[in-house]
């Protein structure tokens, strides 16, 4: 039982269980019905996605201290009482289900689902 990070989009894995997607908008141009047979996720999370404006930052962190402030503010975000609560309930699941959680980001050392997997080693999840 643990958490896997994915990138959504990309084929399963054996034994991945539950794909989460924690991203701020559903995938473009797939129909509803398709999110999960076309590996995209089961259940739709955005409330562990960075805000709109945090997302805007990610993407255009150039540097290494654009990329750190984009962490910190994504941190504070996530210490808000409705993510935390997601948290530690992802991390409580984590030690009886499988299940992983992503975003569509091709570069995972650039992308919130990085800190994600931080956010939920910190609150004790089993990771993969």
């Amino acid at each position: 039982m643990a958490v896997r990070i994915v990138r959504l989009g990309s084929p399963r894995t054996p034994g991945e269980g539950l794909r989460i997607g924690t991203v701020r908008r559903p995938p473009r141009g797939v129909p509803k019905a398709e999110h999960a047979s076309r590996d995209f996720y089961d259940v739709w999370l955005p409330d562990l996605a960075p805000s709109e404006a945090l997302v805007k930052l990610a993407l255009h962190a150039s540097t290494e201290t654009e990329w750190r402030r984009f962490v910190r503010r994504y941190r504070a975000e996530m210490k808000r009482p409705e993510a935390a609560r997601l948290l530690g309930l992802l991390a409580a699941l984590s030690r009886h289900t499988s299940f992983s959680v992503g975003c569509y980001c091709a570069d995972e050392s650039r992308c919130h689902r990085s800190v994600l997997a931080e956010l939920l080693r910190e609150h004790g999840a089993d990771m993969a």
